[in-house]
């Protein structure tokens, strides 16, 4: 078992103790980390331009996708099915060319950083590991998140959900397990899983349909994600 023990002294009452059993924390990360509207709809764009495919592609594109990954959304796109798999790499290789990953949502720098202290962070997202990582090290989180599966490795979202959620308890690990996503597909996963769904109104898709998949929470500001997590991890004190 691992544990956090912190205390204080009043005297002349006993010792308080207040027990902090670590989490995993698994973050998606386009729309929930990464701000990567913009950059989502001009690759979306690009590669239907490259690809002969006249659609012109909107927010609507990604906001109803009932699984959030690159292969629905060329899809959504109007791409034909044996040009998904270019479509997918056409978008990631772009987004991977791009002169400067993407910025971060506001304020989960800070999250992010916090929550590490006290336990283990994760990313599962749809994107490559590549574009996660170098996002994470111009973003100096790298140092903070300890883990990264990307489209690269191999499983279903719920799948490596789960695969990350064996690893932390195998290590003796006794906390919840959390998964932060922004897309019905994040909160289905996360159930599938049998874990914790936090689901987020700052990224890709509407609450209306975040709610669909019923979220154990649904957070509109990341400082939110701190007053759920650190709570539901204390002992009895």
């Amino acid at each position: 078992m691992t544990f956090f023990v912190s205390f204080e002294i009043i005297a002349p009452a006993p010792i308080e103790w207040k027990i902090l059993f670590m989490a995993l924390i698994i973050f998606d990360y386009d729309g929930v980390l990464a701000d990567t509207l913009e950059d989502l709809l001009q690759v979306g764009q690009a590669a239907c331009n490259k690809l002969g495919v006249k659609h012109a592609v909107t927010k609507d594109d990604l906001n109803n996708l009932e699984v959030m990954s690159f292969a629905s959304y060329g899809r959504a796109c109007e791409v034909p099915e044996p040009l998904i798999d270019e479509f997918v790499r056409i978008c990631l290789t772009s987004i991977a060319e791009k002169k400067s990953p993407p910025a971060i949502v506001t304020g989960l720098s800070d999250v992010v950083r916090g929550l590490s202290v006290n336990h283990v962070i994760a990313v599962i997202t749809t994107n490559s590991s590549q574009n996660v990582n170098a996002f994470l090290v111009e973003r100096g989180l790298d140092g903070f998140v300890h883990a990264v599966y990307g489209i690269d490795s191999p499983g279903s979202k719920a799948q490596k959900i789960s695969m990350a959620r064996t690893r932390f308890l195998e290590n003796g690990k006794q906390g919840r397990v959390f998964m932060v996503g922004d897309s019905l597909s994040d909160v289905r996963a996360a159930k599938e899983a049998s874990v914790t769904s936090i689901a987020v109104t700052w990224g890709h898709q509407s609450s209306e349909n975040l709610l669909r998949g019923n979220p154990d929470y649904l957070v509109s500001s990341p400082q939110d994600l701190i007053e759920i997590i650190e709570p539901q991890n204390a002992g009895p004190e």
